[in-house]
């Protein structure tokens, strides 16, 4: 039976990227948790060493649980590109940097395409929920589309301005945060967090 999270209970965001962040924040706001980030804490950040999304998110959300002491999300999210055999996929966010610059990690993305035909590309997010006694579980989404040259929009972050979700004319970093989030990656492995864990 998958563990169940009440209205009001703390819930610590195991991530300190201010995007991720945001989107997850205004996903659980309808649902009266109250959400402290794994930044505000003082929480270090584990080193992330597992070959895939729910490895990486499983180490996340264990170590903010078990630091904290309360139920812990994390989430492991990525960009892959077909034709870079699903690169830069785990190592979406060292692509950009310490700097964290993701022009320049869109740029390497479209150099290392060079001439391919094969735009095609996906997001991927594990969602993991641990508890401090280190129960998980986690869940998948993924969103699929084609890469784009140059990039588009300011809105979103990381690789959006890149990315057209199949359906759309835009790209993520063209549409609005509202509408990205009824649709995303992440929103789809949130919807089964809400199915199996809220309520």
């Amino acid at each position: 039976m998958p563990r169940k999270l009440a209205s009001g209970q703390k819930l610590v965001l195991a991530s300190h990227n201010k995007g991720k962040l945001r989107e997850i924040e205004a996903l659980l706001r309808p649902l009266g948790i109250e959400v402290i980030s794994a930044g505000a804490l003082g929480l270090p950040e584990p080193e992330e060493d597992a070959p895939d999304f729910a490895g990486n998110a499983r180490i996340k959300a264990l170590a903010a649980a078990t630091a904290s002491g309360l139920p812990a999300l994390s989430d492991d999210s990525g960009f892959c590109v077909a034709a870079l055999d699903g690169a830069p996929g785990v190592l979406s966010a060292r692509w950009a940097g310490p700097s964290k610059d993701f022009s320049k990690a869109m740029a390497l993305v479209n150099d290392r395409i060079g001439d391919n035909p094969d735009r095609r590309a996906w997001f991927i997010a594990a969602l993991c929920l641990a508890w401090p006694d280190g129960h998980t579980e986690t869940f998948l989404g993924r969103i699929d589309g084609t890469v784009v040259w140059p990039p588009r929009g300011d809105q979103g972050f990381g690789y959006d301005p890149m990315f057209v979700p199949e359906g759309s004319q835009k790209t993520f970093g063209e549409t609005d945060p509202a509408e990205k989030h009824a649709v995303s990656h992440r929103a789809r492995a949130f919807a089964q967090v809400l199915t199996s864990c809220f309520g």
